[in-house]
């Protein structure tokens, strides 16, 4: 038998058991050389057929794992607001929404499929962090008595530099400002070059904590079409920046939130070129960045300012240690302006916890921990993704996201998310409707679903319960 008719065999036979659920999604394929083992083939003639089944969309290669089948949800369309958001103060109800939702949150008892941070010991190196923490006090026990000063421990600004180079970044540590987690990062840079009144532009769906910032500050949003594959819109960003009608910009280029997807490398140059001709500040949230899936991170588009109009930040949060609350940020030409603002407002970060976290990445346990939760993460978005396939109602569709652990959900048209979130807080569950994550309430038929956490029985039986809850929201 010819070769070719060899590999499209065991292509066919594959494709067979994945239509069938023998091979459910999210399941890995036997590795090539057991494959190639068990049916008497070359290895060549078992790539080849993987390579079919790519082709047709079944399965998908992770470097150093193997194959995986592919969940048969499909990936939302493009954008269907292809124009820009009126530049307006958020909707009352927008935020009304926002404070009910972190409500439920903080009430015991709830299964939260809301809250974007992992929970539970296993997402986070906490023992390892706590006999560093040790060995950093035993060492100089001073530092729990002394003042923490600016510009902060050199250690951690050091290795965040350091860091910077495999998003393409040549950031220089004396520049490099550590803050209150990112969400101060992302305040100050704001206060830095805005004023009340101004105009930002925002992805469209856009990151929910951004909504009650601008109100604090007085500023007005408009949204920029976000697709759900490319990111920001930059035909729709050049025009606005070409109408002179945005004092700044906030983005998410690498793993968006809420949609996880990665803005390619050449749209990235195309961005870092507009903000620096036009000379409109982006504020950059890098935030997900490391939670890239693959060996190979792609580029911040920091890596591409080339007169400083980019402010870039992000925190370790959402990977090493939450309650430390430290992240940083590296404000290109607006770095002496941050200076002064982080002064005013908090002064600098505890010195004892940036120089635990600065002893970690130094030890190169950071990068052990990332390639294991990125791993982790992998799997979950896959079993997450094969529920909603299982229980949500037909005509849904969800993202196949680049990194992290957030999942956007698109719902059949007509579906009523909201009403979706009243009927599971009703059950004790929590998620987060599409309206959160704009201005102007829209996306009223998507949902985002956080996988940073056991997907045990409990989750499970919840998810599936709020599938079942959303065939109650058609037409609402």
């Amino acid at each position: 038998m010819e070769t070719s008719t060899l590999y499209h065999q065991l292509a066919d036979d594959l494709s067979s058991a994945i239509t069938l659920g023998t091979l459910p999604p999210g399941a890995r394929l036997p590795s090539v050389r057991r494959t190639a083992h068990s049916r008497q083939l070359s290895l060549n003639t078992v790539v080849a057929a993987y390579r079919v089944l790519e082709d047709r969309g079944l399965v998908e290669a992770r470097p150093q794992s193997g194959y995986y089948v592919r969940s048969r949800l499909p990936s939302p369309a493009r954008n269907a607001h292809s124009e820009s958001g009126t530049a307006q103060g958020t909707d009352g109800a927008v935020l009304d929404l926002i404070g009910a939702a972190l409500k439920a949150q903080q009430t015991p008892g709830y299964i939260d499929m809301a809250l974007a941070c992992p929970r539970g010991g296993d997402f986070y190196p906490a023992a390892k962090l706590a006999r560093l923490m040790g060995q950093v006090l035993r060492k100089n026990p001073g530092l729990v008595s002394n003042y923490a000063l600016p510009p902060g421990s050199e250690r951690l600004r050091t290795q965040i530099a350091r860091r910077g180079l495999e998003l393409g970044m040549a950031l220089q540590a004396d520049n490099i400002l550590l803050t209150h987690g990112a969400m101060e990062a992302l305040q100050l840079a704001l206060r830095a070059v805005c004023r009340p009144g101004d105009t930002v532009g925002i992805e469209s769906p856009t990151y929910f904590n951004l909504l009650p910032l601008f109100a604090s500050l007085g500023l007005k949003a408009l949204e920029i079409p976000t697709d759900p594959q490319h990111g920001l819109s930059l035909d729709a960003l050049e025009m606005l920046l070409n109408e002179k009608r945005l004092n700044a910009i906030i983005a998410m280029p690498n793993v968006h939130n809420p949609l996880g997807c990665t803005m390619p490398t050449e749209n990235k140059k195309r961005l870092a070129a507009l903000v620096n001709c036009h000379q409109v500040p982006l504020i950059e949230d890098a935030l997900y960045a490391e939670l890239q899936f693959g060996d190979a991170l792609q580029p911040a588009v920091k890596a591409y300012d080339s007169d400083g109009w980019i402010i870039v930040c992000a925190s370790y949060t959402k990977t090493l240690a939450p309650d430390f609350r430290v992240g940083w940020l590296e404000g290109g030409r607006f770095t002496e302006a941050l200076r002064k603002l982080k002064f005013a407002s908090s002064i600098a970060e505890p010195l004892v916890l940036c120089e635990t976290l600065g002893a970690f990445l130094e030890s190169g346990g950071y990068d052990h921990h990332l390639r294991a939760l990125k791993r982790r993460y992998t799997l979950h978005i896959d079993k997450v993704r094969a529920l909603i396939a299982e229980h949500f109602p037909d005509g849904t569709r969800a993202t196949h996201p680049s990194g992290g652990f957030l999942i956007w959900v698109e719902l059949p048209e007509g579906y009523d998310t909201v009403r979706l979130f009243d009927l599971a807080i009703a059950d004790r569950i929590t998620i987060s409707p599409g309206p959160l994550y704009s201005p102007s309430g829209r996306y009223r038929s998507a949902l985002r679903i956080s996988c940073c956490q056991p997907l045990d029985e409990r989750f499970i039986a919840a998810l599936a319960r709020v599938g079942e809850l959303a065939g109650q929201c058609a037409g609402q």
